[in-house]
């Protein structure tokens, strides 16, 4: 199962994500989104009372729901609860928010375009450019980190 973790941005916020090739699939980090739709610096205390009370009520989305490694902000790799685009819409009906329906919006327009991307991988590439630009890299950078990204694949077949 080959799986690629990306760093989505939502109105200039982080959204750690990653594709399941397999699956077909984007899985979102739930605590991002959660930071995100309640405007916190941590949306974890959030996401945990969420959590409860959604076990509590029975709902099957948490239940269903599961942990994926995810590179935290200290840069190591951590388990961190992750949703795919089915689950995370039900969540975000869970927080009253006004960006709430905004962030539906973007999810499927992500989703929409890796599957484009798939179709045609001068998308992906374009949109990596794109997505450097956004996190403040220069061009000179990007092109480096390209190159060395398709003599690693070269070397590794990976």
């Amino acid at each position: 199962m080959t799986k690629k973790q990306a760093i989505q941005l939502f109105e200039q916020k982080q959204v750690r994500t990653i594709w399941d090739d397999e699956q077909e699939k984007w899985y979102f980090s739930i605590v991002d989104v959660v930071s995100i739709l309640t405007d916190s610096a941590d949306g974890r205390k959030y996401w945990n009372k969420l959590k409860k009370r959604l076990k509590e009520e029975g709902n099957e989305t948490v239940t269903n729901c599961h942990q994926l490694k995810m590179q935290a902000a200290d840069g190591k790799m951590r388990l961190t609860d992750v949703a795919d685009t089915e689950q995370l819409f039900r969540l975000i009906q869970s927080i009253p928010s006004p960006k709430a329906e905004p962030f539906k919006q973007w999810m499927a327009s992500v989703a929409s375009e890796r599957l484009d991307q798939i179709q045609d991988p001068e998308l992906f590439i374009e949109q990596t450019m794109m997505d450097y630009k956004c996190l403040g890299y220069s061009d000179n950078w990007i092109n480096q980190r390209l190159k060395s990204i398709e003599i690693r694949k070269d070397l590794t077949d990976e």
